[in-house]
């Protein structure tokens, strides 16, 4: 028996147009969109949030994602009108797509402070002169973005894959967008939850302990997560974690793994 944010956290059968609903109530849906990356890239889900006429799309990715999923925003919502693009940090299969985002909406691009001096080196000059007053700077503490009648929150997640790193959680759905942290590697997601976490941190473990910079600083994040009224994480690879048992295996498993420095030695830096 799901109890009532389980019960929000819908899981209906998957349809590529419009990707899969994870939650929904009066004005306000949330859809995962996990199977846009075709060939030999690197497996990447992309969330879309709808409130009314506002809408926000989380880490969209780079030129392998950009079509399907504009055309798949398009069949929700006027593309042009959307609000934010935002992205957790700066690597390839985040934001290469940035400027077709900048031509083609109106939207404000949210990302670390630390990384707005690089957006420059990602799109020609005449594109980037469309981005002046539509870059949203996210100071190291983060922040509360607006969004409608709602907020969108700005969590630091600094070091865990990223020195410039955030997280999104939107209080509406009680859904937080995770970005690398609890993502897994796997061939086939479908959008639905972790089922077996036991066997499913087989798919997690390597990559966290080699992206994930320290046990402090997850403990640090966990413990910030812990305030937060939080139903369901949703990483950028693979498979989401709903229902509150699920999110809180997370959070135990992450504060309690070795990783990053923890587990460098000298055999770490030997003369090849």
């Amino acid at each position: 028996m799901l109890d009532t944010a389980e019960q929000k956290c819908v899981r209906k059968n998957h349809t590529p147009t419009v990707g899969k609903l994870l939650f929904e109530a009066e004005n306000h849906s949330v859809r995962l969109f996990t199977d846009l990356v075709i060939g030999d890239g690197v497996q990447a889900n992309q969330m879309f949030i709808l409130d009314g006429h506002h809408s926000a799309l989380f880490d969209p990715g780079g030129h392998l994602t950009y079509q399907p999923l504009h055309t798949a925003i398009s069949r929700l919502t006027s593309v042009r009108e959307l609000d934010y693009v935002m992205v957790t940090h700066q690597d390839p299969d985040i934001i290469t797509s940035l400027d077709k985002w900048l031509m083609y909406t109106d939207s404000k691009i949210v990302i670390s402070k630390l990384w707005q001096r690089f957006l420059p080196h990602l799109v020609p000059r005449y594109i980037f002169e469309k981005s002046e007053g539509r870059i949203v700077a996210i100071p190291d503490q983060g922040m509360d973005l607006k969004f409608g009648d709602n907020i969108i929150k700005a969590l630091p997640a600094h070091f865990m894959h990223s020195v410039g790193n955030f997280h999104f959680y939107d209080p509406v759905s009680k859904i937080l967008f995770s970005g690398d942290v609890g993502a897994s590697l796997t061939d086939s997601p479908s959008g639905r939850g972790v089922r077996d976490f036991v066997q499913h941190t087989k798919k997690m473990t390597g990559f966290h302990q080699r992206y994930m910079v320290s046990k402090k600083v997850n403990r640090l994040w966990v413990a910030m997560i812990r305030k937060l009224d939080v139903a369901m994480i949703v990483p950028q690879h693979g498979h989401p974690f709903i229902g509150y048992k699920m999110v809180n295996n997370f959070l135990d498993w992450m504060e309690n793994l070795d990783c990053g420095v923890d587990l460098i030695t000298s055999q770490s830096y030997q003369i090849p």
